[in-house]
């Protein structure tokens, strides 16, 4: 199996003086859990506390004994850890916190050591990640292949014994994978991750012979115009530039044995959203090469995939990559689009392009559902402002259609997500949100936006769902149709992380722990 691409290696260790480090970054919320293995870290603290009263409430550094074979340790304190609404993040956060201060320290080889509590039974793993999260390097800085290539030499976590270690360090590497992977492709520049780059990019990740995962690209516009004619209304513009050239990636993945469950992922890879036609004036452009997230984390998704190699389901994936450029070519509001579904759709707002990106995509999928095993749709997108207004910076949304709903997908998915640090909010698709996208005039079946943007318009996260269920052809696949198909849309327009800064790589986490850990 081909290494996993991570920021740094990764190990485990019994030892908690294990030579191997050159520094331990602990994580905990109080000294009094420093107890048997750790016992030798605790009247340092304790002594700097005397001196330092900020020693348990912030970071603090404090050298060890002589005779310890690591000198310095770093203690991250958790905070609280029993309030109602404490969750398992508050490790990944003081890991992520913790490793940031030991490398300031000089630190290259870390030891994260946590103090071993009932309060989460996956805290260890989030704890990983959550330093896994500070030491990633950005793509455009690995490019350079300089001196700034990595920020730590290796990586090492204690564990009590070697099964627990193992376990941690085999999903550790597959999940921190698949989330370096979205965010290179999620975060990188809208040139060096223009949409033939990102093909290049999943052609090479994917590209190996011990690779499990088939790769399909289609480019042509022939092909394009007549397949995906939503898609190629937004890539009418950028088509005549070479390098912002749309493209549709299609992934596949099918694990050994018998086939009991399918996925079936859609992506939105809007490269750079100028917004069009309906241009972002007034500065808000910046930051819109991030509205290819979607379809980083259907990639990210992937790779952990390939990592893990699970048995008895199939993945089918598709990265609806494309740039939303603004010129003479670009699609207007008013436009009539028939789509692959043969649904009629007038344009409102250019600026709603990553419905359009992903609609008939979603379509092809539901045509290939019908002939699936337990089939579940899924769009994953950065898809309004109106999410983080709704929910907040730090969560995704779910959005269940009438047979998902009766599965429970969206519910059992925020359990996955809420256990391994990576949450979901649930919303609901109602009929407020079919009416308002519901054709006007005789002219259209759809209207694809009203022309404000979604954090002006009421229901402004929910109302999208609906349109893609519309758009697809999915509404006849409901509760009432003869072969029902679950569908979920997920926003992840708040969870995908901050700009500046580093995205999350949400919800490869979350998706991995529902569809792929054991039960």
């Amino acid at each position: 199996m081909a290494p996993p691409r991570l920021p740094c290696p990764v190990d485990f260790t019994t030892d908690p003086q294990d030579a191997a480090y050159d520094g331990i970054v602990l994580v905990t919320d109080s000294l009094e859990k420093l107890t048997g293995k750790l016992e030798f870290l605790k009247a340092p603290l304790e002594t700097l506390k005397t001196i330092d009263a900020s020693v348990g409430s912030e970071i603090v550094v404090c050298p060890l004994p002589a005779e310890c074979k690591i000198k310095r340790v770093v203690f991250s304190p958790t905070g609280p850890l029993n309030r109602d609404y404490d969750d398992v993040r508050v490790f990944a956060d003081a890991a992520f916190a913790g490793i940031k201060r030991a490398l300031k320290a000089g630190v290259k080889r870390p030891l994260l050591v946590r103090a071993e509590d009932d309060s989460f039974t996956e805290a260890l793993l989030i704890s990983v990640l959550g330093a896994f999260y500070s030491l990633y390097v950005p793509l455009e800085i690995r490019d350079l292949k300089n001196e700034r290539i990595s920020k730590a030499e290796k990586l090492g976590f204690l564990c009590s014994d070697s099964s627990q270690g193992a376990r941690i360090k085999k999903w550790s590497e597959a999940l921190e994978s698949g989330r370096l992977v979205a965010r290179d492709i999620g975060g990188s520049d809208p040139e060096r991750m223009a949409a033939p780059r990102v093909k290049e990019y999943v052609q090479e990740l994917f590209g190996g012979e011990d690779s499990s995962i088939k790769v399909e690209v289609i480019d042509d516009d022939e092909t394009l115009l007549s397949k995906y004619p939503l898609f190629s209304a937004v890539n009418r513009c950028a088509k005549y530039v070479p390098r912002h050239k749309g493209c549709i990636i299609k992934l596949e993945y099918s694990g050994q044995g018998k086939i009991e469950s399918t996925m079936m992922l859609v992506g939105k890879g809007v490269t750079y959203d100028t917004g069009g036609a309906d241009i972002k004036a007034g500065g808000v452009m910046a930051g819109m090469h991030r509205d290819k997230c979607g379809a980083a984390a259907v990639a990210g998704f992937f790779q952990t995939v390939n990592l893990i190699k699970p048995i008895g389901i199939k993945v089918v994936g598709t990265m609806a990559m494309v740039r939303n450029s603004v010129g003479s070519e670009c699609y207007v509001a008013d436009e009539i689009i028939t789509s692959r579904a043969q649904k009629r759709i007038r344009i409102g707002n250019t600026d709603a392009e990553g419905r359009m990106a992903m609609a008939d995509c979603l379509c092809e999928m539901k045509e290939k559902a019908t002939k699936e095993v337990n089939p579940q749709l899924f769009t994953i997108a950065t898809l309004t402002g109106h999410a983080v207004l709704a929910m907040g910076p730090e969560y995704s949304i779910i959005m269940d259609n009438g047979p998902a709903r009766k599965k429970q997908c969206a519910q059992e998915l925020q359990k996955a997500g809420e256990k391994f640090g990576d949450p979901f909010e649930i919303s609901t698709i109602r009929r407020e949100d079919y009416k308002f996208h519901a054709g006007k005039s005789e002219y259209e079946d759809v209207l694809q936006c009203n022309n404000q943007p979604s954090s002006k318009t009421a229901r402004g996260h929910q109302g999208p769902g609906a349109f893609l269920i519309l758009a697809s052809g999915l509404d006849k696949h409901g509760i009432d149709g003869e072969i029902p198909l679950a569908y979920s849309h997920l926003d992840i327009a708040g969870s995908s992380g901050p700009f500046p800064g580093v995205p999350t790589g949400a919800p490869v986490v979350a998706l991995a722990a529902k569809y792929l850990m054991p039960k």
